[in-house]
């Protein structure tokens, strides 16, 4: 038997979409743990006590206390940790939907300033921000901070002043009335709430591809990946798009990987990367930039083996190894809910507030106040949008920490006169 140490194991193997997705939750949550991958069925019977590397009881999770999960759910898992609650409160002054640093930023004011305050997210604490390896130009960390870690203080922060967080939790509906709304949950909660500020953020787009979706979690990723870099020791990783997440991603990948290839579809990176993180990628051995060049193709059986990329310059065609795809490409606003409950959206799905209401100088119809919307006021009176998800805002992590701590200045504007 393998020599193994103590704290929470993951026991599986490396091509199963089960065991990526609870290692994927549990980096992005900051917590400790230790990947044990089996390789063989005598390592499987001995170190996991299973049949085999085929064994539907895979993967297997061990915590320290000896609880053992075979096959478990992250929401098994959030339980164990002690992580899955319940509302305590009737009523709230302040709902605030999604985790992100926008989110995490509107709870810690919120919550430091007596306002009764729950955040509810549909998955992990951090948003996108949160699967990055280094956050370099966020203010007062010159050494640069890990999205887990970052998103990790916030809750502990957002938590002492009493903040409450529901975890995988998420809305499918809403009712809004004068001064109460009231947010239905996936799994039957009611969230009703004085005022709410939606910072669902934003997902990252699929390349569409006929075989995408057989292959997630199984060679491609979607986000950075932070949690899977050590895992791809020697390999050719594809990193596609070309805002800063790609680009730190590529950095951290190259300090495992034996190549990296940057997949662009524009001339180069100078126009959507940071400065320093151009310097970096050019400095780097291991590291390519495919401009001009697209993915078409993916390729294996039960995982990823391989992808066909095509040069939009030439229209040449060409397929590559490789076992790990990472895509990091813009994104599309989780606001599929607005619609129903008579919240205003740009064409892309972005939800307007403040003066970007105003069309040929009218307000919405459904804006029934004297008054103009506030600044971040959706075209619902005390429904606020901050970070990612709102029309016209500035896609970084500082922008969003910013706005989620400025929509509370409103909340506390609308609490006192409407």
């Amino acid at each position: 038997m393998s020599e193994i140490t103590p704290g929470l194991r993951i026991f599986g193997t490396r091509g199963s979409a089960a065991a990526y997705t609870i290692r994927d939750f549990l980096h992005r949550s900051d917590v400790p743990f230790q990947w044990v991958e089996l390789t063989s069925d005598e390592q499987a019977r001995s170190d996991a006590a299973v049949s085999g590397l085929s064994d539907a009881k895979l993967p297997v999770c061990v915590f320290p206390d000896g609880t053992r999960l075979e096959r478990p759910t992250v929401r098994q898992i959030t339980e164990k940790l002690g992580w899955f609650r319940n509302p305590s409160q009737a009523e709230y002054d302040l709902a605030i939907y999604g985790g992100g640093p926008a989110g995490l930023s509107a709870a810690v004011y919120a919550a430091s300033e007596g306002l009764k305050t729950v955040l509810i997210e549909r998955s992990v604490l951090g948003g996108q921000a949160g699967t990055s390896s280094k956050i370099e130009n966020y203010l007062g960390f010159p050494d640069g901070i890990t999205g887990a870690d970052l998103a990790e203080r916030a809750r502990t922060q957002a938590c002492k002043f009493g903040a409450e967080i529901l975890l995988l939790r998420e809305g499918v509906r809403g009712e809004i009335h004068p001064g109460r709304n009231v947010g239905y949950l996936a799994d039957g909660t009611k969230i009703a709430a004085r005022t709410a500020i939606c910072t669902t953020g934003i997902s990252y787009r699929r390349l569409e591809l006929p075989n995408e979706e057989a292959f997630y979690g199984t060679g491609l990723y979607y986000g950075a990946g932070s949690s899977e870099a050590a895992l791809c020791k020697d390999e050719h990783v594809f990193v596609v798009g070309g805002g800063n997440s790609a680009g730190q991603a590529a950095m951290h990948f190259s300090q495992y990987a034996a190549q990296v290839s940057v997949v662009i579809r524009g001339d180069s990176l100078k126009t959507t990367l940071s400065e320093y993180l151009v310097d970096r990628i050019r400095a780097a051995q291991n590291v390519e930039v495919l401009p001009r060049t697209e993915v078409i193709e993916l390729h294996g059986d039960s995982s990823l083996a391989a992808i066909t990329l095509r040069d939009s310059r030439t229209g040449e065609t060409r397929m590559v190894e490789t076992g790990s795809l990472f895509l990091c490409l813009g994104g599309v606003p989780h606001t599929e809910w607005a619609d129903e409950v008579g919240i205003v959206r740009d064409q892309e799905g972005y939800l307007l507030t403040g003066p970007d209401l105003l069309k040929d100088g009218k307000w919405p119809n459904n804006w029934q106040l004297d008054r103009a919307p506030y600044y971040l006021e959706t075209s619902m009176p005390g429904i606020f949008a901050a970070g990612d998800v709102r029309h016209g805002s500035v896609k970084r992590c500082a922008s969003a920490v910013g706005e989620g701590a400025m929509a509370v200045t409103f909340v506390h504007r609308y609490l006192a006169n409407g």
